[in-house]
Parts: C-alpha cells; sequence; structure tokens
C-alpha cells in the first residue's frame, strides 16, 4: 500500500494532472477544494502527506497549516506548500508556519515527485523503504516475506495487508473503519467484526510461545502496532 496523499487546491486542471501523476507511481489520492474542505478530510482520515495550495478559498494554505500544527493529533503529518508565490520571503513563511517543504508553479510532475519521496524518507522512512521493521518483525516487500526474530511467518493475504498497513503506521491507533476502507477497500462491504477475526489470526501468527504480543487493543477506539516493551528485571 502506498501512502495516502491529499491534494487541496482549488485549480481543477492542477487537480486533474496531479493526481494523474500521483496515480501512476502508486499513490492513493484524496482531494480537497478549500482549506476548510481539507482539515474536514484530514479528520475523518488522516493522510500521510499533504499537498497544500497556499491561495485557498475558506482558509489559506498558510492558516490550514497553523492549525495542523496546533493539533497534536496532526501536527506530525507532512505538508508540501504548492503556490505561485515564488519569492523568498513566501518560502520563508511557508516554512516558519510548519511546511515541511515548499514548491512554487508552474514545477514539472518530475520534480514534485521527487520532493514527496524526499519528503516521506525524512519523516516517515517505513514508507519509502522496501523493508518494514517493527521490534524483531521484518516485512520484506520486496520478497513479500514476513519474520519474527529470524524466524519466518506465514500469512494469508488479508493478514499480510494488514500487517504492512499497522507497520507503515506504527504507533498509530486504528479504528477498524479505517482498517476497513484501507485493507478490505470501501467498496467491498465487510463487518467490522470481521476485523477482529483477521486481527486473531495475525496475532497467532505472530506470536510464537516467548513472544510478546505487539498489537495493542485500545478500547472503544481499535487497534496499534508498537514494539513490545520489556521491563527490566528488579
Amino acid at each position: 500500500m502506498k501512502p495516502r496523499i491529499l491534494i487541496t487546491e482549488d485549480e481543477v486542471s492542477l487537480v486533474a494532472l496531479l493526481r494523474y501523476n500521483l496515480e501512476k507511481e502508486g499513490y492513493v489520492v484524496d482531494e480537497a477544494s478549500d482549506g476548510q474542505e481539507c482539515l474536514v478530510k484530514v479528520a475523518e482520515e488522516q493522510p500521510d502527506l499533504i499537498l497544500l495550495d497556499w491561495m485557498l478559498p475558506q482558509l489559506s494554505g498558510l492558516e490550514v497549516c497553523r492549525q495542523l500544527r496546533r493539533n497534536p493529533e496532526t501536527r506530525n503529518i507532512p505538508v508540501i506548500m504548492v503556490t505561485a508565490r515564488g519569492e523568498e520571503s513566501d518560502r520563508v513563511r511557508g516554512l516558519d508556519v510548519g511546511a515541511d517543504d515548499y514548491i512554487a508553479k508552474p514545477f514539472s510532475p518530475g520534480e514534485l515527485l521527487a520532493r514527496i519521496r524526499a519528503v516521506l524518507r525524512r519523516i516517515r522512512p517505513a514508507l519509502s523503504e522496501e523493508m518494514l521493521t517493527c521490534g524483531d518483525v521484518v516485512m520484506d516487500l520486496g520478497a513479500h516475506k514476513v519474520s519474527r526474530g529470524g524466524r519466518a511467518i506465514h500469512l494469508g493475504p488479508t493478514e499480510y495487508r494488514l500487517l504492512r498497513y499497522f507497520l507503515e503506521h506504527q504507533g498509530r491507533v486504528l479504528s477498524r473503519d479505517q482498517l476497513l476502507d484501507s485493507v478490505w477497500g470501501r467498496d467491498i462491504f465487510v463487518e467490522q467484526r470481521t476485523v477482529d477475526v483477521h486481527i486473531r489470526r495475525l496475532r497467532k501468527a505472530l506470536n510464537g510461545d516467548n513472544d510478546l504480543d505487539m498489537i495493542r487493543t485500545v478500547r472503544s477506539a481499535g487497534y496499534s502496532i508498537e514494539p513490545p516493551v520489556v521491563e527490566a528485571v528488579r
């Protein structure tokens, strides 16, 4: 699963161009046409990166970025400002409010894709690597193999996708609805309890006799994966 990118831009032709190039690279794309819609969509489901136009209806890109950075739940979402304002003072303002990078129009799709990859490598390395790890669990994306402590883990297709999504969002509590949308797909009807069934299967496959459970159940919220904490022996 490639990262989810939220395009926040009110120029329809540019949105179409960005969507085409991002989807061609395998990214999952969502879009918002104004600043307020961007904040609503982020609250519904956090993207892995936001392409944020400076000049927007409702709220400016600068104000959207400020609000994202003030909120503890969204302050770490990578933001690339995309704007026609190319003066050095404007770039400084964009970076000062919390943008991770800045690209001025007009730009080539290749340059934008390179900047996206660079920001993801810097901010969330797990999203750009061929190996995903959490504690002693290793997922080799190229070989489509999983191991824990050197022991091969055999997973069904759904459990594999579920584990990959967890590893790409380590430490974040993921609701059942988020998991259904991202792992099964929004167009497929699956009951929420199906998530619990596959979580149990994933736990059974990951946890040997002496392994600590890495999948944390958060009551009324969902699940997260974190490296197990080994308490010191006194």
